[in-house]
């Protein structure tokens, strides 16, 4: 038990003596965790999470679904779980504040959706929904794919953007691959959800692929006409 190690081995002490920064991700993810199980104390349950998701960056994407299958983490230890790692994804990426939202460079745009994205092991096609004043009023996830690609229906697309009455769009997903060249489907469809805009008069402001930590604005790189 965590209760057996000296002082300086248990997580909270040293938090509360050395700071977070001295603390390995297995014993952060301990104090939420809080016990083990009959077989493992605490830190190598959360050891063993670490090892069997590979890693903190994989983890933090796993819904609490997911998370119940490590011995010792049961639904309250895995929401807690989940509901961290969604905090943590929410302040990277500036939501939550309660102010409004403009995206005004593909910087923006990458800076609020790259935490939300940048992990996931399958493509996401996700819409973004602006005003006049070019104010974000809201995203919707229009479709999810395999690694390597994922169907978009351009009817669809502009039916959500009418229904959340938007003056224009921006258009994000993301490459698990993280190579951030533009595919000959992502120019197409964009191609097409321009044309479905003009004739609606929803302008696709720009289309941002997310590529791990990095990112490609196609309308910056000439690639929207």
């Amino acid at each position: 038990m965590v209760r057996d190690l000296s002082e300086d081995e248990q997580p909270r002490e040293r938090l509360m003596r050395f700071g977070t920064e001295s603390l390995t991700d297995a014993e952060l993810l301990a104090i939420l965790v809080r016990t083990g199980s009959r077989k493992m104390n605490v830190i190598d349950t959360c050891r063993t999470m670490l090892q069997h998701f590979g890693g903190l960056h994989k983890l933090v994407r796993k819904n609490w679904r997911e998370l119940r299958i490590i011995e010792g983490v049961a639904d309250v230890k895995a929401i807690t779980l989940e509901a961290a790692f969604e905090l943590s994804r929410r302040l990277q990426s500036g939501s939550g504040n309660g102010k409004p939202l403009f995206f005004k460079t593909p910087d923006d745009v990458s800076s609020y959706f790259g935490p939300r994205l940048r992990d996931l092991q399958t493509e996401q096609f996700l819409v973004v929904f602006m005003n006049a004043a070019k104010a974000v009023t809201g995203h919707q996830v229009i479709s999810k794919g395999g690694k390597t690609a994922t169907v978009v229906d351009p009817a669809e697309v502009m039916r959500q953007a009418i229904m959340n009455e938007a003056n224009s769009i921006i258009i994000v997903h993301n490459h698990p691959s993280a190579n951030r060249r533009a595919s000959r489907a992502d120019i197409a469809i964009t191609k097409k959800l321009m044309e479905a805009g003009d004739m609606l008069d929803i302008k696709v402001d720009d289309h941002i692929i997310i590529a791990g930590y990095d990112y490609l604005s196609m309308r910056s790189e000439g690639l929207m006409g």
